[in-house]
């Protein structure tokens, strides 16, 4: 009866006893297709991607402060002001998964709106790599670090460190052997690439046939208070790494790339990490409801911002040098 004790303490009626707000198929197809997803974004790396990097490290630098620094502090900031004030039964765990929708590294989707955005494809698949890469330290770091500040030491919701340490680790098993491919065999690497990209877009759909049908009844019941979180995680994200880049005087071609790399966080990453360390937590369908809800509106809120940015006067930026 996943997800009926929290929902209990607002006056709400649970779902019945037969309900299960993720069957045991969706837990299976949603952490596969990670692992597709992952599996891609590994193909499309080479060697000479990281000696690139490691040239012009500027890029990866900024990338790694607005996303480890900017969107943890923005969930932390979400959480107090919109969840909190909520029953402390059903805060929690929506928090929990809302901090790990904020502390989890950039995603795959990030890259497809850069291109559609004109932004620095390079730039983007770096970044995205070189965040997944440190999200080993910083997601559980920050996980804690905001964590605690609100979870009581005697909930018998904790966040398990070590398991989501591990969970990280397996699932960058995939990226390794995707850019092995790619280092023996360029055209199916990139093949591999592109299928990765499109499983993440099948990734929102599947969501949206399977899950969003199934649990109608419990997004109509849920707070506008989750709503907010899920919606203004993204948005922030985007808008503050923008008004940064610009600040500091990136070419608008990066300005953009940092903005929605920062955004657009790996939702379903976020989500396979919920599945595979809290699976037997009565809290479950809680627990996902914000990197659920993410996954879904930061498409729309994506591609809003991505038509924004292709009004950009890209004969005028071209005059401008790269500082990246």
């Amino acid at each position: 009866m996943t997800g009926t004790v929290p929902l209990a303490v607002l006056g709400i009626t649970g779902p019945p006893p037969d309900h299960q707000v993720v069957t045991e198929f969706e837990q299976v197809m949603l952490v596969a297709l990670v692992f597709v997803i992952m599996f891609g974004l590994g193909a499309g790396l080479t060697p000479r991607d990281f000696l690139s990097a490691l040239r012009r490290p500027q890029g990866l630098l900024i990338g790694w402060v607005t996303q480890f620094g900017i969107m943890p502090f923005l969930a932390f900031v979400l959480v107090l002001v919109f969840l909190l004030p909520l029953p402390e039964e059903y805060a929690i765990p929506v928090a929990i998964g809302a901090l790990l929708m904020g502390a989890v590294p950039a995603g795959t989707t990030s890259n497809i709106f850069t291109y559609f955005s004109k932004g620095n494809l390079a730039l983007s698949v770096m970044m995205t790599t070189n965040s997944t890469l440190w999200a080993l330290l910083m997601t559980p770091l920050a996980l804690v670090l905001y964590g605690s500040r609100f979870l009581p030491a005697d909930s018998d919701l904790q966040i398990p460190t070590q398991n989501i340490v591990v969970t990280l680790v397996v699932l960058l098993v995939p990226v390794v052997i995707g850019m092995l491919i790619r280092r023996y065999n360029a055209n199916v690497g990139a093949v591999l690439e592109l299928m990765g990209g499109l499983v993440g877009v099948f990734f929102i759909v599947f969501l949206l046939v399977t899950w969003v049908p199934r649990n109608w009844r419990l997004l109509v019941i849920t707070p506008i208070q989750v709503y907010a979180v899920a919606v203004l995680l993204g948005l922030l994200g985007i808008t503050v790494a923008f008004l940064i880049s610009k600040a500091i005087r990136l070419h608008p071609a990066n300005a953009r790339t940092v903005a929605l790399e920062t955004g657009i966080q790996n939702g379903p990453l976020a989500i396979a990490i919920v599945l595979l360390t809290f699976a037997d937590s009565e809290a479950l369908g809680i627990l996902l409801l914000v990197p659920a809800l993410y996954s879904l509106f930061i498409v729309l809120i994506a591609t809003a911002v991505t038509l924004r940015f292709r009004r950009a006067n890209v004969a005028e930026e071209q005059k401008i040098p790269s500082l990246l």
